[in-house]
């Protein structure tokens, strides 16, 4: 047995295919300076044609797992439009007269090179994406296959020195039984994307290796615990099949709640809705039971073509979901883009913190062309079912009745266009930054609901980038100030008398529910993929112990503590899967 680090949950059971390593060894291949400018339009060629193919994969991989891990590929990107990247790829064309494919190998291995140097494991961790984007220009100016995959239809157990995202990205989930990388951890690209495609996934065995493991080698991988038994005997295949059968009957037991209501023990009732940013989505979140929408992201409806959305193209889509979800309700977020989120055909203006910049309702008010042409596509949607807007980072009451006043615009110019429409369509923001906290008296007074978005709150509260992992252990949702926060929101909904929500992550914790029923809140709104782990927690949850639990957590003095008794009563209160299902199958009979 050989241990690594478990990176991505789950048991795998098969033969190994070895990835062959793909290291260039290019000659030093210099060309005549009155060349140079068809030298560089090899290069910009080369840079054009891996753009379109990270978007494609980019675009491809969203609608299987979703915005947010599709959204690395956008790192991607950025290292093909980095100023320094290229400059060191241009300059050694320029002065050294070197073909741009031996430039653009000296410039990844310069750069992997001085990655590798940082004690940070981390930026280490990026040196992956640096080669992986390089290689594949490198492969579009060489002409060069890509490196295939077993074309018989036997599942295997997938094994590399490293495993970039592109490489991830064409792999068939139905035959990759499980990955093993010598390199890499927890928080590499890949290790992500695999968590996303439920693929066990044990990485960083180089250094624990003494023999190489061989194409058609047997393999037991567990991706919760980092082992890997090489060679295993048949108690121990016998032992991981068992365990991997659990594991997969636990599954199927959770997807049975699909259709059964999520109500307390003692008879508490809490509504559970799907984050979603298509249809695809929306469908995953229906088959696991999401009783409507929290929250739509609209903003992927802009993305990955070369123009806005039409009024009709957007109403389409807006519609067909509010069909979909029948008498449930759909949140429908205005356009959120800024940050990390870009349109390619909109130029955003560089900043030094765009997080903090021209994003999401700001641009919306400042192009209230594009922004009115969003609500008239949305109010023509809420003629067809439940439909709520949100507006998105608000920070103060102006932006409120200024996003109102141009609803109002459009309510009447679609009133004298003759088109039907609700017209007191509900209005809610998002809070997600701490003025909105700190002002949700006033807020309240303006809108029908709030939603509390949690990725963003928590990283706004603390002043922590969740991506960044030289900083990633300060970001607690459970921090004092946090759960200060949510509590003073919650206490304004309430005493205005509209509806409140809470969204994002923090939502999608089982360890969370005891302060949603501590504060009262019976709307949650997670991604599809959380929603059967939540509705198995609250029916196995007795709400009168969880809110005595949770009462002391808004006066402990460090997260820490907060989190310990959250996730101590979570396994105190778990039982059994069928145990849930059998249960609530005879009450509801």
């Amino acid at each position: 047995m050989i241990q690594g680090i478990g990176a991505a949950a789950g048991v795998a059971i098969g033969k190994a295919f070895v990835l062959p390593n793909w290291e260039w060894s290019l000659p030093d291949t210099q060309v005549n300076p009155v060349d140079l400018a068809k030298e560089f339009e090899r290069l910009y060629e080369g840079i054009r044609t891996s753009k379109d193919e990270i978007e494609f994969i980019k675009k491809e991989f969203r609608e299987v797992v979703g915005p947010e891990e599709s959204s690395i590929f956008d790192a991607h990107l950025a290292i093909l439009d980095d100023p320094v990247f290229m400059s060191e790829i241009r300059g050694i064309i320029e002065r050294q007269y070197k073909a741009a494919e031996v430039a653009v190998k000296e410039a990844i291995d310069h750069f992997v090179a001085m990655f590798d140097l940082l004690d940070d494991e981390y930026m280490k961790e990026r040196a992956v994406d640096i080669k992986d984007v390089g290689n594949r220009l490198l492969k579009h100016l060489l002409g060069a296959p890509e490196v295939t995959l077993p074309s018989d239809t036997q599942p295997y157990i997938l094994v590399a020195k490293e495993l970039s995202p592109s490489q991830l990205a064409h792999l068939n989930p139905t035959y990759v039984l499980g990955i093993v990388t010598m390199m890499g951890g927890k928080t590499s690209h890949s290790s992500i994307m695999a968590r996303a495609l439920g693929i066990p996934l044990v990485a960083g065995l180089e250094n624990n290796l003494s023999n190489p493991i061989q194409t058609g080698d047997m393999l037991v991988i567990d991706g919760d615990t980092g082992s890997v038994q090489i060679h295993p005997d048949e108690v121990t295949i016998n032992e991981y099949v068992s365990l991997r059968n659990k594991q997969h009957k636990k599954k199927e037991q959770l997807e049975l709640l699909a259709t059964v209501d999520a109500v307390t023990k003692d008879g508490v009732n809490l509504r559970l809705a799907g984050n979603i940013s298509s249809v695809k989505e929306l469908n995953l979140a229906l088959k696991y039971g999401a009783e409507g929408v929290g929250l739509f992201r609209t903003e992927f409806l802009y993305m990955d073509r070369s123009s806005f959305p039409t009024e009709d193209e957007q109403f389409e889509v807006y519609k067909q979901v509010v069909e979909k979800v029948g008498s449930n309700m759909v949140v429908i977020r205005s356009l959120d883009i800024g940050g990390d989120k870009h349109l390619d055909y909109f130029q955003l203006p560089e900043e030094q913190n765009p997080f903090l910049g021209y994003r999401a309702i700001r641009i919306s008010l400042n192009r209230q062309d594009m922004f009115k042409t969003q609500l008239t596509a949305i109010l023509r949607a809420s003629a067809y079912g439940n439909v709520k807007l949100m507006f998105p980072m608000i920070s103060s009451v102006e932006e409120v009745q200024a996003a109102k006043a141009v609803l109002e615009e459009v309510k009447a110019e679609l009133e004298l266009r003759g088109i039907p429409f609700n017209r007191n369509i509900p209005v809610g923001i998002m809070i997600e930054v701490p003025a909105a906290v700190m002002i949700a008296d006033l807020l309240a007074e303006e809108v029908d609901f709030f939603s509390i978005g949690t990725n963003d709150l928590v990283q706004y509260v603390l002043a922590v980038d969740r991506m960044n992992e030289q900083i990633a252990h300060m970001y607690h949702p459970y921090h004092p100030a946090v759960l200060r926060m949510i509590r003073m929101t919650v206490e304004a909904a309430r005493n205005a008398k509209i509806d409140i929500s809470v969204c994002g992550e923090m939502a999608a914790d089982e360890r969370s529910l005891p302060l949603w029923l501590e504060l009262g809140i019976s709307d949650l709104s997670m991604s599809p993929q959380a929603l059967l782990k939540v509705k198995h927690r609250t029916l196995n949850t007795l709400a009168i112990d969880a809110t005595r639990v949770a009462k002391a957590c808004f006066h402990h003095r460090t997260s820490s503590e907060t989190e310990e008794i959250l996730s101590a009563y979570a396994q105190k209160s778990g039982i059994t899967l069928g145990t849930s299902v059998e249960t609530k199958e005879k009450a509801s009979s």
